[in-house]
């Protein structure tokens, strides 16, 4: 299939999911940019380049693109200390340049070492963060902004602390507007002549006209505009076009200038993949995305962004399962979602700002509530506690922090459970188990690291008396140095000591071991039952083997 073929297999669906997107991508650009103490159209700016240039640029088929909500804190602290604006757009260029960069350094391999509880774990808390972010909006209750999804709020408020002030601040009318909205998402295309129509935009469209009716008939039900999109209105085409700003390249001298930038590139680096793979995972027809070309068209769109006033753009989870959900299959969902922003913003931003925050949660809802179902938790829970523990983990930091925080904690919490399954190996042979005069096979895995160490020594330290062991590395493509010595000395000092016979074979030149298994050509096909081991096998299917209760 051509690439053009492919970005226009799904035109229906995909103009459909890209409006869908971009009604949420609207407020979320401007509630990002108001968090990070940036002026309210660079948010606008870096949504339409994250859907119009990355989406041009990405081979993701779904990701979209745009000013990211991890990035807030770092943008706001780096506008501060830089002191001006436009200094800090440079910083935006630089970050990007830098991104190209690793794009071509392939160092997008980064994502293939991002364990799938913890991804799980991310997009399940991301889930559980939209429910309880847009709790508030969703009763009326705007203090906050809709950009912000760090668990300390820019209002100093922290995200439990708003749902309990949301009981002080219930608004009627923006309840009814809510469920309404609600209603609609999850009946309208069940209609089938009713689907011609995105049932998104049937529930902004029933917001906005319920809300008119109530300030037309002068109920108290009406929404105020801070209930409301509040996009920045342009009297003309030359103050429109004054809202773009260029960075300051006088500033390239600045030291601050390109600690930020190496700050913005790395963490702008990290998230993306993150998303990435969570967006990969997402994807009905299972397609892989190059991280690696990614970061090449994240790092063009930041240079972009940078170079026109817009605050930094990653891949963006939440506008990436919102595409998903409403159908988008290709990269048009994500380019559409950019030139609707564009042009809205343009051309018809007051008929924008009519939109209630309230129908836009109602949007948001359902689809944070697809990301934490509660048949996620259970098929998490199935696959045992080395999933189960770090998906949890994950999930709870992210809430309680922010989305980096909460993927390094998850990480870290997975190694160690790899550490101590490990250490915890079905491996470890008791000398009472097994006749001394056994033959053991232990044929090494593809892969032994480091983390393999502890396996194997006490797996070798537990051999009986008078045994033999061959030691198989045949099938290996790689051995860490740790596990060479371990082997070494086993063979030339263990070994002995014990009377254990060593069989070593398969051994590469590289790993400087001699092979031994030439010096044993008398060596029985069958003496007694031989044991195999595979180092990383399954602990069940070994005990079953071995008939070990």
């Amino acid at each position: 299939m051509s690439k053009k073929t492919a970005v226009f297999s799904n035109i229906k669906g995909d103009l459909s999911a890209g409006l869908v997107v971009f009604l949420i991508a609207v407020p979320l650009c401007l509630g990002i940019a108001l968090a990070s103490g940036a002026p309210l159209f660079s948010g606008m700016i870096a949504g339409i380049v994250g859907g119009i240039v990355i989406g041009f640029f990405s081979g993701s088929h779904l990701s979209v693109s745009g000013p990211a909500a991890g990035l807030t804190a770092i943008v706001l602290a780096a506008v501060t200390k830089l002191g001006a604006f436009d200094a800090f757009l440079l910083a935006v260029v630089l970050a990007g340049a830098m991104q190209l960069i690793l794009g071509y350094l392939r160092a997008g391999v980064v994502a293939n070492y991002f364990p799938s509880n913890v991804i799980t774990g991310m997009l399940t808390a991301i889930g559980v963060i939209i429910i309880l972010k847009q709790i508030p909006h969703a009763f009326g209750y705007d203090a906050d902004s809709e950009g912000d999804f760090a668990f300390i709020q820019t209002d100093g408020e922290n995200t439990f602390s708003a749902l309990l002030g949301t009981l002080n601040h219930i608004h009627p009318g923006a309840i009814i507007i809510t469920i309404v909205s609600v209603l609609i998402l999850l009946f309208w295309s069940k209609i089938p002549k009713l689907k011609v129509l995105p049932a998104p935009l049937v529930a902004v469209l029933a917001g906005v006209g319920l809300n008119q009716l109530f300030i037309a008939a002068g109920s108290k039900l009406g929404l105020a505009q801070s209930h409301l999109v509040n996009l920045p209105v342009a009297g003309s085409f030359s103050e429109f076009a004054g809202q773009f700003t260029l960075p300051n390249f006088s500033q390239l001298a600045n030291p601050d200038v390109w600690v930020i930038a190496v700050t913005i590139a790395i963490v702008a680096t990290v998230e993306t993949l993150l998303n990435l793979e969570a967006t990969d995972k997402l994807d009905p027809l299972k397609r892989y995305s190059s991280p690696n070309r990614e970061l090449k068209a994240q790092g063009i769109g930041n240079m972009v962004s940078g170079l026109i006033g817009g605050i930094p753009i990653t891949s963006v989870i939440v506008r990436s399962s919102a595409n998903i959900n409403a159908g988008g299959r290709t990269r048009l969902a994500a380019i559409v979602h950019g030139a609707l922003l564009l042009i809205c913003a343009a051309l018809i931003p007051v008929a924008l700002n009519k939109i209630p925050l309230a129908t836009l949660a109602a949007v948001l809802l359902v689809t944070g509530f697809k990301l934490c179902k509660p048949a996620i938790f259970k098929q998490m829970f199935s696959k045992g506690k080395y999933q189960w523990i770090p998906f949890v983990v994950t999930v709870a930091v992210i809430v309680f922090t922010d989305l980096l925080v909460g993927v390094g904690v998850g990480l870290a919490v997975s190694i160690l459970f790899i550490m101590w399954g490990n250490m915890k190996s079905p491996y470890f042979f008791h000398k009472e188990k097994y006749r001394t005069g056994d033959l053991f096979r232990l044929e090494l895995s593809q892969e032994v690291s480091f983390l393999n160490k502890a396996n194997i020594l006490l797996t070798l330290d537990s051999l009986p008396e008078n045994s033999t062991v061959v030691i198989d590395a045949g099938k290996t493509l790689y051995i860490d140095q740790d596990v060479l010595d371990i082997i070494r000395e086993f063979a030339q000092i263990k070994a002995p000591q014990n009377k254990i016979k060593v069989v070593l074979k398969g051994f590469k030149d590289a790993y400087k071991i001699n092979n031994t298994d030439h010096l044993f050509l008398d060596l029985p096909e069958k003496e007694g039952n031989p044991v195999s081991v595979i180092i990383n096998g399954s602990h069940k299917e070994l005990l079953k083997e071995l008939n070990v209760n």
